[in-house]
C-alpha cells in the first residue's frame, strides 16, 4: 500500500477470521476499528492481537441489526474507506433449529453495513461468503462460475442470498466496489500462538476438534463415515490457513483501492485448490504432534458435501494471492495453539 493509510471497519473482528485478519492488516500499514457484538467471541481475541502487534484495536460492541447503532459506528469514524464484512451467525446445525434468526442476523446486519457504506462513502466492500452457496455440487473443483445447488441449510441460504443483496447493490450506478470471498475451510493459528480459534459456542469444525480431544477437553471424537467414494472412504475438504484466508482479504482491498476491479462485485474462490480426508487430516495431526489421537470412525452425518475443494486459480492471478501453508502447517499451530490457551 502506498504511505496513506487506509481505515477498515472489520465487522465481527472479535470472531476467528476477523481477528486473524486484523492482523494482517495491521501488519500490512492499515488502520483498523472492530465492530461485534460477541455473540460468539470474547474481546480476549483483540488483546492476542495487540501482543502480536502492538496495536490496541477498538471494538464497537454494536448489533448490526440496529441501524442507528450501526451508523453511530460511522458517524465517529466519517473516514472509514474499507469494510469488510464477517459478522453472521454461521452453525449450519443451529441454523436449521432457528432459520428466522439467522434470516434477521445475517440479512439485516448486511443490509445495515451497506446502508452505511453507501451513506458515508465507504467506497471498498469485502464481504464473507462461503463454499457452501455451491450446495452439494458434483462438479469438482469448484470455479467461480459453478452453479448453485440447493442451500443445504438456512446458514447456506443467507450467504446466497447475502451474494445476490450484494451483486443488486452492485449493479446501481452507486460508488461502493465489492469483492465476495467464498472460503473453504479455514483453519490453524497465528504463529505465535497468541491467537486461535475461541468460539464461545463448542467447536464443531474438524481441527480444533481434533486439537481438543488430542488435550483432553474430549474424551473422543467421532469421523463420520468411512464409506464414501475418496480414496479412503472419508470426506474430503480444502483446508486454508487462517493467515493465508486472513491475506485474501488484504489483497482485496488492494484490488478494489487500484481499480483492478472488472465488475462492482467480483467473486473469488479462496482454498488451497486440493482436498484432504477427514482421516489425512487426523494423520498429519498425529505426525506433527507426535501423539496418538481417540477416535472412532461413526455413520454418515446427514448434510454432508461428499467433497468439495476449490480452483484458486481465479483469486492466484487476479488479486496476486498464494496460499503459503499446508495441512501440517495448520495443524502444528492449531497445536500450539490449544496447548497455549490451555495452560
Amino acid at each position: 500500500m502506498s504511505e496513506s493509510k487506509m481505515k477498515v471497519l472489520v465487522t465481527g473482528g472479535c470472531g476467528y477470521i476477523g481477528s486473524h485478519t486484523l492482523v494482517d492488516l495491521i501488519d500490512n500499514g492499515y488502520e483498523v476499528v472492530s465492530a461485534d457484538n460477541l455473540s460468539n467471541s470474547t474481546e480476549d481475541a483483540l488483546a492476542g492481537v495487540e501482543k502480536i502487534t502492538g496495536v490496541k484495536v477498538k471494538n464497537y460492541r454494536v448489533d448490526l441489526t440496529d441501524l442507528a447503532a450501526t451508523r453511530a459506528i460511522f458517524q465517529e469514524n466519517p473516514d472509514i474507506e474499507g469494510i469488510i464484512h464477517f459478522a453472521a451467525y454461521k452453525s449450519v446445525g443451529d441454523s436449521v433449529f432457528n432459520p428466522l434468526g439467522y434470516f434477521h442476523n445475517n440479512i439485516n446486519s448486511l443490509l445495515n453495513v451497506l446502508y452505511c457504506a453507501e451513506e458515508y462513502n465507504a467506497p471498498h466492500f469485502i464481504f464473507s461468503s462461503s463454499c457452501s452457496v455451491y450446495g452439494n455440487t458434483d462438479a469438482l473443483p469448484v470455479v467461480e462460475s459453478t452453479p448453485f445447488q440447493e442451500a443445504e441449510s438456512p446458514y447456506a441460504r443467507t450467504k446466497q442470498m447475502g451474494e445476490q443483496i450484494i451483486r443488486d447493490f452492485a449493479g446501481k450506478d452507486g460508488k461502493v466496489s465489492s469483492v465476495i470471498l467464498r472460503y473453504f475451510n479455514p483453519a490453524g493459528a497465528h504463529e505465535t500462538a497468541q491467537l486461535g480459534e475461541a468460539a464461545s459456542n463448542p467447536a464443531t469444525n474438524l481441527v480444533p476438534v481434533i486439537t481438543e480431544t488430542a488435550i483432553g477437553k474430549r474424551e473422543s471424537m467421532t469421523v463420520f463415515g468411512d464409506n464414501y467414494n475418496t480414496r479412503d472412504g472419508s470426506c474430503v475438504r480444502d483446508y486454508i490457513h487462517v493467515m493465508d484466508l486472513a491475506n485474501a482479504h488484504v489483497k482485496s482491498l488492494e484490488y478494489l483501492a487500484e481499480g483492478k476491479n472488472a465488475t462492482k462485485a467480483d467473486i473469488f474462490n479462496v482454498g488451497i485448490g486440493e482436498g484432504v480426508t477427514v482421516l489425512e487430516a487426523i494423520n498429519a495431526f498425529e505426525k506433527t504432534a507426535d501423539k496418538k489421537l481417540n477416535y472412532q470412525i461413526g455413520d454418515r452425518r446427514a448434510g454432508d458435501v461428499v467433497a468439495v475443494y476449490a480452483d484458486p486459480n481465479n483469486s492466484m492471478t487476479k488479486l496476486d494471492w498464494e496460499p503459503k501453508r499446508n495441512i501440517d502447517e495448520i495443524m502444528r499451530t492449531a497445536w500450539n495453539w490449544e496447548k497455549a490457551r490451555t495452560a
